[in-house]
């Protein structure tokens, strides 16, 4: 398995972050990708990669930090980049739920970014919510000179999942799938997504799967509970689990150009 989605520069690790990594790679989980979300947080990705073996990350401004990047933070995206560990630009994209930055700056460093994406032929990690139009709307400009990308943590309804695929994207699937009082919809229309553009995330320290039994004392999520969204999801596809298992990881090798 391959957890294309960690959030392992979150603080909630700092005590333990070592032994959380031991865990996942004993628990059956390859590879883990560790999210860029910030100049700062990328940069703390990458040496968390240094580190440790196994890992890799993206680096990229997430759309909450949009307000507040500095005057030359894609140079310095573009610069961290040029290491191997960094495989995509991201997580870049929209969220007007939130609005945490201004929906004209979340526009302008998406822009940027998938900009740079291309520039340095890189594929893309993906954010959106409650912004899809306009979200669609930029990514279709520049989707044709970039090496992919994928919708991390997707969480649409069957015309955005459509929609994504038709522009050729990655599913990302999170335990968000696992929780039947907001994953029901997701649940009864992952069997609409083909084999070929499906991964699995934890999106870890959130949205720990619901399903995990024994209950789990803390509420983090940890990259090891992955196995309890590839149950999910495979029973949503209606598929078998080491068939999941097979093409989430060739994918992501493929979109994330990972060793094996």
């Amino acid at each position: 398995m391959i957890d294309i989605g960690v959030n392992l520069t979150n603080s909630r690790f700092d005590k333990d972050r070592e032994d959380v990594i031991q865990q996942a790679q004993s628990a059956g989980i390859k590879q883990l990708i560790i999210t860029g979300t910030n100049v700062f947080e990328s940069q703390q990705a990458l040496d968390i990669c240094q580190q440790f073996s196994s890992l890799y990350c993206t680096a990229g401004v997430h759309p909450h930090d949009a307000d507040n990047v500095g005057h030359n933070y894609l140079q310095e995206l573009e610069n961290l980049a040029q290491n191997d560990f960094v495989k995509a630009i991201g997580e870049c994209g929209l969220d007007f739920n939130r609005n945490f930055s201004t929906p004209e700056n979340q526009q302008r460093v998406f822009t940027e970014q998938l900009e740079l994406a291309k520039q340095l032929s890189l594929p893309v990690f993906l954010h959106q919510r409650d912004a899809f139009n306009t979200w669609q709307t930029i990514l279709k400009e520049q989707l044709n000179h970039i090496p992919g990308g994928v919708s991390h943590c997707f969480t649409g309804d069957l015309n955005e999942l459509k929609a994504c695929l038709d522009m050729g994207l990655y599913i990302g699937i999170t335990g968000w799938i696992c929780d039947e009082r907001r994953g029901q919809e997701l649940f009864d229309i992952a069997k609409y997504i083909p084999l070929e553009r499906i991964m699995v995330e934890t999106d870890a320290p959130y949205l720990t799967p619901r399903n995990i039994r024994p209950k789990p004392k803390s509420s983090r999520n940890e990259p090891k509970y992955l196995p309890f969204v590839v149950r999910t999801l495979a029973k949503a596809m209606k598929v078998d689990e080491d068939e999941l298992i097979k093409h989430s990881s060739k994918n992501a090798m493929q979109l994330f150009r990972l060793a094996g």
